[in-house]
């Protein structure tokens, strides 16, 4: 029971320094702006992660193309990696690690948001996805840890959960992109 206790209360306490963040509720709420925006110019929003960080992007994507609170029109939005049959024959045929910036390089045009999560932010896959998008002027938002790793400096925003424990990391980003989905379905269909 106690062990129970124990790590319920520390993803309270990684949650409760992300309250207490100034900056990065900021962020958060800097990445709203920049959805809506990209909906609005009609845009997409391209979603990539590994592991339990593709579920959350596979959920997250799915936010904004089902519902979220509303009823309402689908979003343009979609997780990179559910084509499994795309995903096997590239990671076969050429690398893992392009997986992401092949797909990006063919289907993401200027204005697109492009969120990649990984908690440490070092995910090679996710690095090249990042490069290639800059590169397409899209607009790149990254899901990571306390450091942001490597993805920090590719990132246009980082949403840094200070916290080096990958399970308690991706329950702080599961939330923080429901307040993301929430808030975007209210903006965008509200004004």
């Amino acid at each position: 029971m106690d062990k129970i206790k124990n790590i319920v209360q520390a993803s309270i306490d990684v949650k409760q320094m992300v309250l207490e963040d100034d900056q990065l509720l900021q962020t958060v709420s800097d990445c709203v702006s920049i959805i809506v925006t990209a909906f609005k110019n009609g845009n997409k929003v391209l979603f990539c992660g590994n592991g339990g960080s593709a579920a959350d992007a596979q959920h997250l994507a799915a936010e904004f193309s089902g519902r979220f609170y509303t009823d309402r029109d689908a979003l343009p939005a979609e997780a990179l990696h559910c084509n499994t049959s795309y995903m096997t024959a590239v990671a076969n045929d050429y690398s893992y690690d392009v997986i992401y910036s092949r797909l990006v390089k063919g289907i993401g045009n200027k204005g697109d948001v492009l969120v990649g999560l990984s908690t440490s932010g070092n995910s090679k896959n996710i690095i090249n996805a990042f490069e290639v998008a800059r590169t397409k002027g899209m607009i790149t938002i990254a899901f990571t840890g306390t450091t942001g790793g490597d993805l920090q400096l590719l990132s246009n925003k980082l949403i840094n959960v200070p916290s080096t424990d990958t399970p308690r990391i991706q329950e702080s980003h599961i939330m923080l992109g429901h307040i993301i989905c929430q808030l975007v379905e209210e903006q965008y269909f509200t004004h």
